[in-house]
């Protein structure tokens, strides 16, 4: 966390914790609660005063760092590649443990690609692409074009035409990793949830098999089935950018698809209305294009309650199985 002069001359760090932080400011601004975090240090959280002075340590989480340690999680690394249009691109890996160069391996590509989102940080977490690590696979992450933290160009190219860059640089993303001698390049899966769900049933329809599989939890399949009030600030109007509306929608390329395909969706969602799910079904059924659905009934956007995320992930992961 830095803090800045009105006039802009003046910019110093306040908080220096390596990895990710955040600040919570109390109500009149002179102290703050600090989280800060990496991919090998759980959230450790401090009190101080505005100029930075630590007061003290509120909770520094070392029963659940050790904890951790026992169960030997696969370690997260941090990469960049370079596309064939020349665009650095930054990501994560998770190697299994007792990663061999020597074999090969499936990969399974988790994203969700959003405008002025980032996946790529060095902060923590453990969880399902750890989960999947441990049964062998190497899991990836790639922020694409739009994605925050890159400036200004980076992030607003895809202005009128969400999912073009961004499914252009999965797929990218998808040979840099086919390259590589201990990928099985003919063994390459792609998933997300809400916007990664849009990219991940975008690249199946064209991505020319460059994914065996596709995993798209709760999608947006046409951009007219979405809320306006966030559509329409990357995509004006539909009368206005009909062809970025139907260029960059997977519902027109339901007749390319290639590859396994599950579709996930809740009938209650409240973001992303099952519509989107329903149609792209429809057209894939009338192209004769095999692929697999599953519905949540009465389930929002978040597909949870009861039993629900726990069936949620064993079948995502029983997908993988079968299939990758």
């Amino acid at each position: 966390m830095y803090s800045v002069s009105l006039d802009g001359k003046k910019v110093r760090a306040v908080s220096r914790s390596a990895g990710t932080n955040s600040a919570g400011f109390s109500s009149t601004y002179r102290y703050f609660i600090n989280t800060s975090s990496s991919v090998t240090t759980p959230p450790v959280y401090t009190l101080h005063e505005a100029s930075g002075r630590q007061i003290r340590v509120l909770e520094d989480n070392a029963a659940l760092a050790a904890r951790i340690k026992e169960y030997n999680p696969p370690k997260k690394e941090f990469f960049t590649f370079t596309t064939s249009e020349g665009t650095v691109l930054n990501g994560w890996v998770i190697y299994p443990n007792g990663f061999s160069p020597e074999k090969r391996y499936p990969v399974v590509m988790n994203q969700y690609s959003g405008p002025n989102s980032q996946e790529v940080l060095d902060r923590w977490s453990v969880g399902f692409d750890e989960y999947l690590a441990n049964k062998g696979y190497i899991v990836m992450s790639v922020d694409p074009r739009g994605t925050g933290a890159r400036g200004e160009a980076f992030r607003k190219v895809t202005y009128l035409q969400l999912g073009k860059y961004e499914t252009a640089d999965q797929i990218e993303a998808a040979r840099y990793a086919a390259s590589l001698s201990y990928v099985d390049p003919a063994r390459i899966a792609i998933w997300g949830w809400s916007y990664g769900g849009f990219i991940s049933s975008s690249c199946m329809v064209k991505g020319q098999g460059a994914f065996k599989v596709g995993i798209a939890v709760a999608p947006v399949t046409n951009w007219r089935y979405y809320d306006n009030i966030y559509t329409e600030r990357f995509m004006r109007r539909p009368q206005e950018n009909a062809e970025g509306y139907d260029q960059n929608s997977p519902l027109f390329f339901a007749g390319d698809l290639q590859g396994k395909l599950l579709l996930i969706h809740g009938t209650a969602d409240d973001n992303v209305h099952v519509q989107n799910t329903l149609e792209f079904a429809e057209r894939l059924v009338q192209e004769g294009k095999q692929f697999d659905m599953m519905l949540y009934t009465n389930r929002n956007h978040g597909i949870y309650g009861g039993n629900t995320r726990m069936h949620l992930f064993t079948l995502i992961e029983n997908y993988l199985n079968d299939n990758l």
